[in-house]
């Protein structure tokens, strides 16, 4: 791991550095943000959220039992063990893991729907997720989101005072096997700002979709200096 200010590092020979060597970003709908545990992706969906509403991002399907506040299809689809594993049986899901003794999945009519009226779609999965779209629909950019160092993403998994040291030590376990993953994707991103990687994520699904939608905070200019520093 190598530290840098918002970094990025390309996997060589993939389909995003074969297309910037040539001077420009490669098309593709489906962008799929991942990472280890920790690493602050469920943070940059989130506030790019916030700040790009136009961007679309499917919302899971879950087994674990709804949290206070939660509201059905805003932060999770909620459904019994037999419901998700019919769902799997009927191919329903895109992608789908076991992480922790929940099942977690993402719908695929939603996102076929968004992908066939030409629209750009993202979605925020760990690792194994993201491995299992590749699979599915081959043309998608897969982003990983890397920590800027090793000790760093060790002080967020530990710093946060809720899990034990048993739930700490299967985190750290889970974080070193997606570390190792890393060169399957296209592209990282190192996040050592939220707000910089959103720019860099707009920045990838402006080039997707030129003619898209965007807010006063959302960068419309994919081929200008962002794009400069994406260097193989």
């Amino acid at each position: 791991m190598t530290d840098g200010d918002a970094g990025h590092r390309l996997a060589g020979g993939s389909r995003l550095a074969r297309g910037l060597r040539r001077g420009a970003p490669v098309p593709a709908q489906l962008t799929v943000l991942s990472g280890p545990p920790g690493v602050g992706k469920g943070t940059v969906a989130a506030r790019l959220k916030e700040r790009c509403p136009w961007i679309w991002q499917s919302v899971s399907v879950t087994t674990r039992l709804r949290r206070p506040g939660e509201t059905e299809g805003q932060e999770y689809f909620f459904a019994t063990k037999d419901q998700f594993q019919q769902m799997v049986a009927d191919g329903e899901l895109l992608e789908w893991a076991e992480n922790y003794g929940n099942l977690y999945g993402t719908p695929r009519a939603p996102v076929l729907q968004r992908l066939d009226k030409g629209l750009p779609a993202l979605l925020e999965l760990d690792v194994k997720g993201a491995l299992q779209v590749r699979a599915a629909v081959p043309g998608a950019l897969l982003v990983f989101l890397a920590p800027p160092t090793w000790e760093e993403l060790v002080r967020r998994l530990t710093g946060r005072g809720t899990e034990s040291p048993e739930v700490i030590s299967r985190r750290l376990e889970a974080a070193r096997y997606e570390l190792a993953a890393e060169s399957e994707f296209d592209i990282t991103l190192v996040n050592t700002s939220v707000e910089d990687v959103c720019d860099q994520l707009v920045s990838l699904m402006l080039a997707q979709e030129p003619n898209g939608q965007t807010g006063n905070d959302c960068n419309p200019d994919p081929e200008g200096t962002r794009w400069q520093r994406l260097r193989p």
